[in-house]
């Protein structure tokens, strides 16, 4: 039998990797797969094997699992016995071996990034093959230990420094480390932007691991870690429960001026999801600007409430697909349908619109400035004077923006957009958004960025 060949499904927005396994004899294993397991599948056809087996290292707070969706299909689900999911699965404790028609998996007992957490050594021959290391050991950095609760967050940390040095660095340092979460992940310390990793590489490089104790390493964590979206509070109970299987996924359904008018004022949320300059030239009065791209997910997740009902403006040159695959693969459900004919059907019928002008990097006026982007992105170089406020917490912070013309910016302009839609739904005039970032501003001005 060949030997199992690891091949890795990376998905850019939320900042994660999932893996597809061919063991080798006609099956396949899934290691945490997203909710839409259509590229596994797909993979997995064109290598003449079949999802027979599907591990869960941990209740993911950050997407929903596509576990329930593969095992639909047949797959045999391996998760942690002390996440007590609430749907069939095989459950693991420390220790636990499945045996793989000749390959070996062991689940590791690894709590820390949250307190279930395993990882799953694969063997071949009781040669050590591959480490699937989920939210523990990342690639330059560890996985978060703040999402369960704030009282748990200190015991999960230190929980995680003893899994990593007594039972992750003890396997061999040429063994290749698979890690679920990484760069542009919220629920990773911040990182590279390489995936995956071997053990030694890990035990010379990671900064956090060359902490010289157990509190050193606390104190580094923590001084890593950043803001994260409101729905991963929510996202570990349906995981737990079981989240609805598709099968194939909806449709956007088509919803015309009157009835997107009467769901507005019903409470939905009406979503934008064009390009920065399509919605700058003109949307619907109190939408809200978050274009489609790689990270719209997680900043839907961030602005708009997960039992809020949905509508979307979308151009026709948009993936439907796309942008429904993105919305359930964070629980969201409530998708109320699309604006038939988009904007122009809106506009057809005399509707109000609304403009937010966009600003080039040499005319900005650096006095006039709100940085919208994390905090770290922030320090690392801003133009001098901004005021900043990260984005998700623009709406709860509405006094701290300062009064009179604002421009906003970010890295390229679309955080920017969305800040400034939050801002004019509140009632705010003299809104613009800057196009590009400091760098560019500094370049167009001829002067330094501040940190």
């Amino acid at each position: 039998m060949a030997g199992p060949a690891v091949m890795a499904l990376v998905d850019e927005g939320l900042g994660n990797s999932s893996y597809l396994v061919d063991l080798g004899d006609g099956r396949a294993l899934a290691v945490d797969p997203p909710r839409d397991p259509t590229p596994h599948l797909a993979l997995a056809e064109r290598r003449g094997v079949t999802i027979s087996h599907t591990a869960e290292t941990h209740l993911h707070a950050d997407f929903v699992s596509g576990s329930p969706e593969l095992a639909s299909r047949g797959a045999t689900v391996l998760a942690p016995l002390e996440a007590a999911m609430a749907w069939p699965h095989r459950g693991l404790g420390d220790g636990d071996e499945t045996d793989l028609g000749g390959l070996r998996l062991l689940a590791l007992a690894t709590p820390g990034h949250t307190p279930e957490h395993l990882a799953y050594l694969l063997s071949d021959d009781d040669k050590p093959t591959a480490l699937f290391s989920g939210g523990s050991l990342l690639v330059g950095s560890v996985a978060r230990t703040d999402l369960i609760a704030p009282d748990q967050t200190e015991t999960l940390a230190r929980a995680l420094w003893r899994s990593i040095v007594e039972r992750l660095l003890t396997l061999p340092d040429d063994l290749a480390v698979y890690p679920t979460h990484g760069a542009g992940s919220f629920c990773s310390a911040p990182a590279g932007g390489e995936r995956t990793t071997t053990i030694g590489r890990e035990r010379a490089t990671n900064p956090l691991l060359g902490a010289p104790d157990e509190d050193t390493f606390v104190a580094r964590l923590f001084a890593g870690l950043g803001s994260y979206p409101p729905y991963f509070a929510e996202l570990r109970e349906v995981n737990r429960r079981g989240a609805r299987v598709y099968g194939s996924f909806p449709t956007l359904a088509p919803l015309d001026v009157a009835t997107t008018r009467q769901l507005a004022a019903d409470g939905a949320a009406v979503v934008d999801v064009r390009p920065v300059d399509r919605f700058a030239a003109g949307h619907i009065p109190g939408s809200l600007s978050i274009p489609l791209r790689p990270q719209f997910a997680p900043w839907l997740g961030w602005l708009v409430r997960r039992d809020q009902s949905i509508v979307f403006v979308v151009d026709d040159d948009q993936d439907r697909v796309d942008l429904v695959r993105q919305c359930l693969t964070i629980g969201y459900e409530r998708l109320a349908g699309e604006l038939a004919g988009g904007l122009g059907a809106w506009t057809a019928e005399h509707q109000p619109v609304s403009v937010i002008p966009l600003v080039s990097p040499a005319a900005l006026d650096p006095h006039q400035v709100l940085d919208v982007r994390q905090i770290a992105e922030y320090t690392a170089g801003h133009v001098p004077g901004a005021v900043h406020l990260e984005l998700g917490s623009l709406a709860p912070q509405l006094d701290a923006v300062p009064t009179g013309p604002i421009t906003l910016m970010c890295g390229h302009g679309e955080r920017a957009m969305t800040g400034a839609s939050i801002l004019a739904a509140a009632g705010r005039k003299h809104l613009s958004v800057m196009v590009g970032g400091p760098d560019d501003w500094a370049r167009a001005a001829g002067a330094p960025l501040a940190s």
